[in-house]
Parts: C-alpha cells; sequence; structure tokens
C-alpha cells in the first residue's frame, strides 16, 4: 500500500512521502527535542533534529516546486503548499487537501 500511495517515481509521490517525513521531524523538533533543550538543558538532540528537519524543509520546498511545475499549479496552490509547511500538522492537511486529488 505505501508504494502505492507514495509513488517515488512522480514528483507528486516524492511531494507527498516529504509532506509526512517533514511533518513528523516537524513535530519532533517542538514536541520533543525543544522540550529537552530548554526544559532539561539537553541541547545534543535539537542539534541533529534541527538540522535533519531544515535538510527535509529544503526537500520539501523543492519537491513542491517539481511537482507544481508538472502540475501547472497556480500561485494560491503553491503558497498553501508552503505556509502549510511553516504551521504544525500543515503538511499533514496539505498531502491530503491540496496533493491527493491531482
Amino acid at each position: 500500500m505505501a508504494s502505492a500511495r507514495f509513488s517515488l517515481t512522480t514528483p507528486l509521490g516524492r511531494l507527498r512521502l516529504l509532506s509526512w517525513v517533514e511533518g513528523i521531524s516537524y513535530l519532533l523538533l517542538f514536541g520533543l527535542t525543544m522540550p529537552l533543550k530548554y526544559g532539561l538543558g539537553i541541547p545534543q538532540p535539537n542539534y541533529v533534529m534541527g538540522m535533519l528537519h531544515g535538510v527535509l524543509f529544503i526537500g520539501y520546498c523543492g519537491a513542491l516546486l517539481d511537482a507544481g511545475l508538472e502540475h501547472r499549479w497556480g500561485f494560491k496552490k503553491y503558497a498553501l503548499g508552503f505556509v502549510a509547511s511553516l504551521v504544525p500538522f500543515g503538511t499533514f492537511w496539505a498531502e491530503r487537501k491540496l496533493f491527493l486529488g491531482n
């Protein structure tokens, strides 16, 4: 099922997969490693997760551009996809509402 849902052979499939992975990394960054850093004084996990999330965010933005160019999306869809990456749980919403039925 996962291969049919997130086909890595298409730009849209890669974007949908990155939507989930980037969203999970965002939640882990803010829900786990930030409290460790600022609440318990353990900064090391935040460095690793912060770097990983940054790489995934850049990948998401690149995949958004790639899928949008292939499907000729308008500015509104690009903007919603980008803004969704800045909001917790936003990429999960974007994967379902913006990218699923394309």
